[in-house]
């Protein structure tokens, strides 16, 4: 078994998919409500036949972060889990101990898995058994099993998922069937058809009495290892108990063919663009640009958090650009540039940018109408050489020049069409655009 050795100070909300305001709620309701341990086993052997790619689903990357690393942070960032075992292919347990590392997974163990699905969730639990390996982990009461390449599992489902296992010996998630499964005949005729209302599609995670999973584990036939898939029905077959079956959200949907990586990467810069961070000095021009982007971008739906770099010392700074994933500097002179190395640090000492591509969008504005337009392209220039060290960092930069002017429709129009870009670069986080500047 490999863990992970890297133990990082996280921010409080900093996971890959920033929490919303009911996580939040869930995770104070959880700590209240589960009074009990809880683990996760995570099997992640799959070969990904379907997916025509050369390596496994879990293993692909978007926004420079493999799938499976997306799936393990959200469990991590529920505080009331323990451990979370992460069963793969020995072929893969170095790649997965490098993904773990690169990451800071830091509740995550491994365990080589076996051939089939059942054989590998086995050799995760026993992980928590008594010589079952190397190095015992305490027993939980509750262990949730989930595939690998489901992401986008909520905290709260997952706490009616562990509460209703303990009540019950074992729980499940399960959603509407989409189409009407029928039967053939061996010669390829319709048989009969199911009712759809009367059955649903069994779904992930699923959660049991420890006890009650690893028993029924020891009973099964080797049948049932070779080609069973379903874990609810191990535990009825096996230790009589009828799980509680709770109807999930859609989100819980399975990562399973190439088109889906599509989605699974278009919710998480979603998820990443819900929140800015708009950084002003002490000018007052720059102070008021801060305040009418405020207001434009949270009437499309962004939640703003305005800041100054004056409050840096108190250490106020560093913790607001700790907790959004996209920063807006604002400058009215070039010679802020030494503010802006000053937030990249900042970022970079957080775990962020482990975590997904930060975007830091350097805004220059421009008061004087008198200034030649190469001369101000000219000094803002410097920007490519930090941007290209920034973005070894996983810190995205971008330069925007906007030019003040008098007119006050003019200057209407140039704020729509600044706040159209700011909003495009935060939503598409290009890596190829960084160090590129923009002029509204």
């Amino acid at each position: 078994m490999e863990t992970s050795s890297k133990r990082a100070n996280r921010p409080a909300e900093s996971p890959g998919f920033p929490p919303c305001e009911a996580e939040s709620s869930a995770s104070c309701l959880g700590r209240e409500r589960i009074d009990f341990p809880v683990s996760v086993v995570l099997p992640a052997g799959g070969s990904g036949e379907r997916m025509g790619l050369p390596i496994p689903k879990q293993f692909c990357t978007f926004l420079d972060r493999p799938l499976i690393s997306y799936t393990i942070q959200a469990f991590e960032r529920v505080p009331w889990i323990e451990n979370i075992i992460v069963v793969v292919a020995a072929e893969h347990l170095d790649l997965l101990k490098s993904i773990i590392h690169k990451h800071c997974h830091k509740k995550t163990k491994l365990v080589a898995g076996g051939p089939t699905r059942h054989r590998s969730i086995f050799n995760g639990l026993q992980v928590f058994v008594e010589n079952g390996c190397d190095s015992q982990l305490p027993r939980p009461e509750v262990v949730i099993i989930h595939d690998a390449v489901r992401p986008f599992v909520e905290e709260e489902f997952l706490l009616k998922i562990a509460t209703a296992a303990k009540q019950n010996g074992a729980a499940g998630a399960i959603r509407p069937l989409v189409s009407t499964v029928i039967a053939t005949t061996p010669e390829s005729y319709l048989d009969h058809s199911l009712d759809r209302a009367r059955y649903r599609a069994s779904e992930m995670p699923q959660g049991f009495l420890f006890d009650t999973i690893y028993q029924a584990y020891q009973q099964c036939s080797d049948y049932d290892f070779e080609y069973g898939t379903e874990c609810l029905h191990l535990v009825l077959q096996y230790s009589g108990i009828n799980a509680k079956l709770i109807e999930g959200p859609s989100s819980l949907w399975k990562v399973t063919y190439k088109r889906d990586l599509f989605a699974a990467e278009s919710i998480i810069k979603e998820n990443l663009s819900q929140k800015a961070c708009v950084i002003t000095g002490v000018h007052e021009e720059a102070i008021h640009l801060g305040h009418c982007l405020e207001k434009i971008l949270v009437a499309g739906g962004m939640k703003v958090d305005i800041i100054s770099t004056s409050c840096g010392d108190d250490g106020s700074f560093a913790k607001n650009v700790s907790e959004s994933y996209n920063l807006i500097h604002i400058t009215v002179s070039t010679a802020c540039f030494p503010e802006i190395k000053h937030t990249v640090e900042t970022v970079r000492k957080t775990d962020l940018p482990v975590l997904g591509p930060v975007v830091l969008i350097v805004v220059h504005l421009n008061l004087s109408e008198c200034t030649s337009f190469s001369k101000r392209m000219d000094e803002l220039v410097t920007i490519r050489g930090f941007a290209k060290e920034a973005k070894q960092w996983n810190i995205l930069v971008y330069g925007l020049l906007l030019n003040y002017t008098k007119d006050k429709q003019k200057w209407n129009e140039a704020l729509e069409s600044f706040s159209c870009v700011a909003g495009t670069l935060i939503k598409d986080r290009k890596a190829a655009l960084t160090g590129q500047l923009f002029v509204v």
